[in-house]
């Protein structure tokens, strides 16, 4: 789904660097694929083909995060904020 994406984490050795792969298009998923070693996201189009990859060595792969598309109605990709009528915690 449009909106979709995959965070993944990666140590280089020194630190780690982070790298986002996202469904930009209606229609399109990501899909995560480990075999061999390699850990593979790519961003797939309805019919199937993979529009954008990314591959990674498993060992090296510290995490890989999946952000869901936030709701229709709500805008950016962090979803809805706290209510609005709810007492500040500070």
């Amino acid at each position: 789904m449009r909106g979709d994406r995959i965070e993944i984490v990666v140590d280089s050795g020194n630190g780690v660097l982070t790298y986002e792969i996202e469904a930009t298009k209606a229609g399109r998923r990501v899909e995560i694929t480990r075999s061999r070693g390699v850990v593979e996201v790519a961003e797939i189009t309805r019919s199937g083909t993979p529009v954008r990859t990314g591959q990674f060595m498993a060992d090296r792969v510290v995490a890989l995060v999946e952000h869901p598309a936030p709701p229709p109605g709500t805008t950016g990709r962090r979803g809805p904020g706290p209510a609005r009528n709810q007492a500040s915690l500070l």
